[in-house]
Formats: structure tokens, C-alpha cells, sequence
């Protein structure tokens, strides 16, 4: 017994040894893109279909300077007060709007590289409530929540960007929400940052905070490692009028863009998903002429996030089979205009972390990956149809998230990983197995991903190990991280300079500072 623990101890250390980066089985930026939804005619439909909807639909309540900014570059604005893009126009956004986009960490060793179908994860959404499923509650989620969130994302692999998951609902102030949200993730995170503001003006001092923490304009101008997260339509075809001002002041800003179009499948897009597909991605588009025509080339991501609908109720299903669908259908859709783009996958409709909540995870997440979306949003820790979110999932999910970047990463076929030698090799010399061999030895760490938390012992083994359970362990991780882990990346210096500005609501101390 004592023989065959140590044995599978050491092999244990050995796996959770660090490796070097060139020794690991996936990194960020996994090439997807071979799974194709769409056949090539049904793209060459979807894209006719795109052209005629912001030619002949075109977009109800643009503001003023939308209006004399897109018209200026050949938009029409009709009698009925719409503003229509004629594919003219879309075509010429296409040739001027940029392609290779870098999303900048505030940690160099963060940026991701955003072309062709490269692949990687981020959390995103607005939750209103925390699942505790220790107490197997919910509670309102509020300010110490984002940053125990950003912290925790900071130490999870797998999750290559941070967008703000839960509201500051102990936040009444919504300017002092918005400057908070962005503080707090900011302060838990070296990676890059997502964020959205309800008013222009919450942006701009927000800027201000940014050039402080970047050290200065020109720094933050250089690699802004924070973006806008920016829902600048409400489907079917509106725009909105403070996200419209959202735009103007984060490209004139230097902020990186996600033009987001969050339609719902059945209510307020299309229940057929290929008409939803469309939709989306001409509301994006529109988005996309507006930003080229204020500035050419500023850096955008195509936010093509359809939502699907539980047609017997209404109601949003977020771990559908549809919605992997329809998400891997836009990544596809991206790949062919060969635009920056995220989708939204990795939700689901359970409560707490059990089955439902890791089947619908893996399954909607993996698809968008493998499809070569460029980013998928709200890949991990969202429960309820995005209404609450669960620390401990988080570290759960980082396992889910490195297997599915290793299912997108594929096999490599060539002579050495064909093996044949190495067949020739037992079979002739009456070896029997492999498990000796210096190729398995070689690549037991670079062809194959182990979880940190997911449990493969066997029965006896488990057994002995007292039988673990996977969310326990989240729970004990969770709390180790948040007791020892406050990343200190924005100096003293820096931080009591926002707080002399801004009305930061948490203490130093909960940052692990001196007060």
C-alpha cells in the first residue's frame, strides 16, 4: 500500500511540475476553425442577406454625430428617419477597418493576438447575483465579488482575459459603479481587461483613471489593456444613444472596441438561426462602418453574441445546443469576412455547479472554439442564464476550458508523431506496451492535458484519497487564492493617486495595502 502511494504521488509531482511554456500542451491563441456549421453556399446566403438588411433596413434612433459622420462616408439617411449602409460603404469598411488586433495585458505576457481563428477564453457578463454552493444560495453579488473574481481568473490558465462578471449592486451611484467595476478588475488582474459604462462621461474619467495606472496618455495610447464592452444596438436594428456616445469617446480614446449585438433568438432577433446569424452580424457590421468612419482602422471586435430563447416560455436559455450552433455559425461567419470576433458560449441554464452546469458549459464552449471563434465570452463561472455567477466555478471550469483548447488544438500528424519506429520497436522486441517507451515519456506532458481539479483516480484510489469531491476541492482552492493571493501590479503610488480623484469604495486593506 505505502509502495503504490508514493508511486502515485511522485507521479502526481510530476505532473503538477511547472512546465516551460514550449513544453505545454495548449497555449492561448489554439487554431480552431474546422468546425463548419455552415456549408459555403449557406455563408454566401447569410452574407446577401447581411447586405440587404443594412441597405434596405438599416437602423432606426442614430444620433447626430452618427448620422453626419456615417453619411460623410456614403451611408443614406432616409425620410423615415433610418440610417441604411449600401454595400458600397460595408465594402470599403472591410478594406480600411483593421484585422490583426492585439488585445494588450497590463502584464506584456497577456496579450493576445486576435487573427485568423485563433483561439481564446474570457468571462464577461453583468450578473445581479452570487451563487454560494456551500449554502446552496443566492445572494446580491457587489464590489469585493469582481475583484475576488478578477483575482481568481488571474490564476486560472485557461481564462486569457477578464470582462467584468457581476454588478457593484452595493453601488447605488452609478458613476461611482462604473469607475469601481473598472478599478476592481484592474486591481485583480494582469490580464486584459473588459469592461462597459452607462454614460459617456463615466468613460472619460475612466480614461483618466487608465492613463494614471499606464502612466500617462502616450503609455496607455501605446497598449491599452482595458476595452469597452459595448452594446451599441437593441435588436432588431436600433441604435442607442449613450452607446453611440460609448463609441466616439473609447476610439477617439484609443480603447479597443467589442460592437456587441446580443439579440435573443425568437424575441428580439429571428427564432430561425440563420436569420439570427444575419442579423447579428449586420448589426455588427453597421457598428464597424461607424468606427472606421470616425477613425480608420481603429481596433474593433466583431460582438456577434445571439441568444437563444426557450420558445415554450420565452424565457433565455444560455446552455442550449442552439446556442452552440448559432455561436459557431457567427466564429464561422467571422472567419470568412477575416474580422476579429468573439461570440458568447460557455453559459448555462443550472443554478450551481452539478451536471447540467458542466455538460452545457463544455459542449456550447467547446463548439465556438473548435469553430475558430476569436474570443469566447462568458466561457466560465455563469449560472442561471447569466444571472449569477460562482467564484468557486471558475477553477472548475479552467479545466473544462484547457480541454477544450485541446480538443481545438487538434493532432499533428508527421513522421515522429506517426510512430512507427517506435511501433517496431515493441512489437518486434516483445515489449508488449508502450508505457516504457522514451516517446511516451517525451510527450506524456506536451500531447496531453491533465485537470487540476477533475478527479481520475481509480475507485480503490479514491477511496483511500477518503473520496474527494470536485467541488469541495473549488471551495478549499478558492479560499487559499483570496486569503494569500493580492496582486500588486499598480503601485502604492499609483493607487492613493485614483482614490485622490475617484471615490474608490473598497478599503486598501481588501486589496492587501496599508490603509
Amino acid at each position: 500500500m505505502a509502495r503504490r502511494s508514493s508511486a502515485r504521488e511522485a507521479k502526481i509531482a510530476l505532473r503538477k511540475a511547472a512546465l516551460a511554456e514550449d513544453m505545454k500542451p495548449v497555449h492561448p491563441g489554439e487554431t480552431g476553425g474546422w468546425y463548419r456549421p455552415l456549408k459555403d453556399a449557406d455563408i454566401a446566403q447569410i452574407e446577401a442577406t447581411v447586405y440587404r438588411i443594412l441597405e434596405e433596413v438599416g437602423f432606426a434612433d442614430a444620433t447626430e454625430h452618427c448620422i453626419e459622420t456615417c453619411v460623410s462616408a456614403g451611408a443614406v439617411h432616409g425620410d423615415d428617419g433610418r440610417l441604411r449602409f449600401p454595400r458600397a460603404l460595408i465594402d470599403h469598411t472591410l478594406t480600411i477597418c483593421r484585422r490583426d488586433l492585439t488585445l494588450h495585458g497590463q502584464d506584456p505576457k497577456h496579450d493576445l493576438q486576435l487573427t485568423g481563428s485563433r483561439v481564446h477564453f474570457s468571462t464577461a457578463g453583468a450578473a445581479v447575483m452570487i451563487a454560494d454552493p456551500v449554502k446552496n444560495e443566492y445572494r446580491e453579488s457587489n464590489a469585493q465579488d469582481l475583484y475576488d473574481l478578477a483575482r481568481l481568473a488571474d490564476r486560472c490558465e485557461h481564462i486569457h482575459m477578464f470582462q467584468r462578471m457581476c454588478v457593484l449592486r452595493d453601488i447605488s451611484n452609478n458613476h461611482d459603479m462604473d469607475i469601481n467595476t473598472a478599478y476592481n478588475s484592474i486591481m485583480g488582474t494582469t490580464k486584459h481587461i473588459g469592461s462597459s459604462w452607462t454614460e459617456v462621461h463615466h468613460l472619460e474619467d475612466t480614461l483618466e483613471m487608465l492613463h494614471l495606472v499606464a502612466g500617462g496618455e502616450d503609455a496607455w495610447r501605446a497598449r491599452p489593456f482595458m476595452s469597452i464592452s459595448c452594446c451599441h444596438v437593441v435588436p432588431p436594428m436600433k441604435f442607442t444613444e449613450e452607446a453611440l456616445g460609448c463609441i466616439r469617446v473609447a476610439v477617439e480614446g484609443g480603447m479597443p472596441v467589442l460592437l456587441l449585438s446580443a439579440g435573443q433568438s425568437g424575441a428580439t432577433a429571428p427564432a430561425c438561426l440563420a436569420g439570427a446569424v444575419a442579423q447579428a452580424w449586420a448589426e455588427c457590421l453597421g457598428g464597424l462602418a461607424y468606427v472606421n468612419a470616425i477613425r480608420p482602422g481603429a481596433p474593433a471586435i466583431l460582438g456577434t453574441w445571439p441568444f437563444v430563447s426557450d420558445l415554450r416560455t420565452g424565457a433565455m436559455s444560455g446552455g442550449s445546443p442552439e446556442q452552440a450552433i448559432l455561436s459557431s455559425a457567427c466564429a464561422q461567419m467571422g472567419n470568412h469576412y477575416g474580422l476579429p470576433t468573439g461570440t458568447a458560449c460557455g453559459m448555462t441554464d443550472a443554478k450551481l455547479p452539478d451536471f447540467q452546469a458542466g455538460a452545457e458549459r463544455a459542449y456550447t464552449l467547446a463548439c465556438a472554439a473548435i469553430a475558430g471563434a476569436n474570443l469566447v465570452y462568458e466561457s466560465a463561472g455563469m449560472y442561471a442564464s447569466l444571472l449569477s455567477t460562482c467564484p468557486e466555478s471558475l477553477l472548475i471550469d479552467n479545466d473544462v476550458l484547457g480541454a477544450a483548447l485541446r480538443i481545438t488544438r487538434g493532432i499533428e500528424v508527421n513522421d515522429k508523431t506517426l510512430s512507427f519506429d517506435v511501433i517496431k520497436d515493441v512489437c518486434l522486441g516483445n515489449k508488449g506496451h508502450y508505457l516504457g517507451s522514451g516517446q511516451t515519456l517525451e510527450v506524456m506532458q506536451t500531447e496531453y492535458i491533465y485537470p487540476e481539479l477533475g478527479d481520475r483516480l481509480s475507485p480503490n484510489e479514491w477511496a483511500e484519497q477518503h473520496k474527494p469531491v470536485l467541488l469541495d476541492k473549488a471551495v478549499r482552492k478558492k479560499k487559499e487564492i483570496l486569503d494569500t493571493y493580492f496582486p500588486a501590479h499598480v503601485s502604492d503610488e499609483v493607487d492613493r493617486q485614483i482614490r485622490q480623484r475617484f471615490n474608490i469604495h473598497l478599503p486598501r486593506e481588501a486589496f492587501g495595502r496599508s490603509a
